[in-house]
């Protein structure tokens, strides 16, 4: 068996060492580190190189999509396996879009993570048998109006979606603009595109909409 090199990458000391555990029974697969934000990750990735970065998509500091899109872009080489707690036809679709090549449900990491991290050491795709079979229902939904309401709901970028995240935690768009690097103004074109976008017109609409979209917990 191949040696793999991983990253585990989630806020939670408890769910990391739950899932070194679990990597630690593949006697040729090493963890090389952990980290607890995204910029921690993109930083311990751009060093490490390591074959596999498994990045938790909620993140204190920004959503794990930007830090998957960053490590995609400057490690080609290095597979991605997102770990998420939400069932989401969006979520899946930006996890693609971002160059991962991986998402399983925290749900059900125990008796799909050895799987999923095998199969993305081998460079092929694996996703949630819960995931995928939602999209494949949202692409039969999609081209066939099996789904019923077929408006199309806008989907955020993945700098909008971390810029909704902060501001649905209470943080001031000063603050959201030094956690994510850019300015006041950048966070304020952010925000009024997205409220636009979504029809909203609060900040209470925009934290009920974080939380419908599991962008933040409840």
């Amino acid at each position: 068996m191949k040696a793999v090199r991983i990253l585990i990458v989630d806020d939670h000391e408890i769910v990391r060492r739950g899932l070194r555990a679990l990597l630690s029974s593949r006697s040729k697969w090493e963890v090389v580190a952990e980290a607890a934000t995204g910029r921690e990750a993109v930083e311990s990735a751009r060093r490490l190189k390591p074959d596999i970065v498994i990045l938790d998509i909620t993140m204190p500091d920004s959503n794990g999509l930007d830090a998957a899109r960053i490590i995609s872009r400057e490690l080609p080489k290095t597979e991605i396996l997102i770990l998420t707690m939400h069932e989401s036809l969006q979520l899946a679709r930006e996890v693609i879009n971002v160059g991962a090549r991986g998402c399983v449900l925290k749900s059900d990491a125990e008796s799909e993570l050895l799987t999923a991290v095998e199969t993305l050491s081998q460079h092929r795709t694996y996703i949630s048998k819960r995931l995928a079979e939602m999209v494949v229902e949202g692409f039969f939904d999609k081209t066939t109006g099996l789904g019923g309401d077929q408006t199309p709901r806008p989907e955020l970028t993945s700098r909008e979606r971390s810029v909704v995240q902060l501001l649905a935690k209470g943080k001031s768009n000063k603050e959201v603009a030094q956690a994510l690097g850019i300015s006041v103004k950048t966070v304020e074109t952010h925000r009024g595109h997205v409220m636009r976008k979504l029809n909203l017109h609060s900040i209470t609409d925009l934290v009920h909409y974080a939380i419908r979209s599991h962008i933040v917990e409840p």
